[in-house]
């Protein structure tokens, strides 16, 4: 992409990421342009990028929406990710190296610190768990995985953020991380599968519970 392709999907991304754009909002390349800063032409590339990840989407008369997703999306996002990242914590569980298991104690420690705020800071959270989570994958040593949960791991929380969360829910979330870097120091792959695994099944059950039930429930 050229440098003003980049810097257009660098703000657009930007811009859906923080919520300012809400779930179903219409968007025009227009509007895109004035925020990126560009003209329309690196706009369409960059649109085609965030479609790519499904951030954005078409609808049939090809106008174009900010993605928002159903309970049922939701649930089969988290079940490939739980599947992924479950695997990348049993192979990162013989990998990682003294470093990046130190590495994980401090972001899990600024996870910790945003959450005990009075009032919590989510982005912060976001933040930390995300460098978290990239640690695991990028010990695993798969490039194939960083590229396949790429785009499954911000999605969800694009539109169904953790300030749906309640601070025990955070505070769970931190537990649970410390519990990997125990499987990880112990270099257990099974325990760390299964602690990745229950991990991701209640975040899922968190985000469920802010877009309702299932069809047919």
């Amino acid at each position: 992409m050229s440098r003003a392709s980049e810097q257009a999907y660098a703000k657009i991304r930007a811009h859906v990421l923080s919520g300012a754009a809400r779930p179903s909002e219409q968007l025009t390349e227009d509007q895109l342009a004035q925020i990126a800063g560009v003209s329309r032409t690196p706009v369409r590339e960059a649109v085609r990028r965030l479609e790519d990840e499904l951030l954005l989407v078409r609808s049939d008369t090809k106008r174009l929406f900010v993605a928002d997703w159903s309970r049922d999306d939701i649930e089969e996002m988290f079940a490939l990710r739980q599947m992924l990242e479950c695997h990348a914590a049993e192979r990162a569980a013989a990998r990682l190296s003294r470093e990046q298991i130190a590495q994980l104690e401090a972001l899990n420690r600024a996870l910790k610190a945003a959450i005990e705020l009075p009032a919590p800071d989510v982005a912060q959270f976001l933040e930390a768990n995300r460098a978290f989570h990239e640690v695991i994958v990028d010990a695993a040593h798969s490039p194939r995985l960083g590229q396949m949960l790429a785009k499954l791991v911000e999605a969800p929380v694009v539109l169904r953020t953790a300030r749906t969360y309640s601070p025990e829910d955070l505070r769970q979330s931190a537990r649970d991380h410390d519990e990997l870097i125990a499987a990880f120091a112990a270099r257990d792959p099974d325990w760390a599968r299964a602690v990745m695994g229950s991990h991701l099944r209640r975040a899922f059950h968190t985000f469920a519970r802010a877009v309702g039930p299932a069809a047919g429930e």
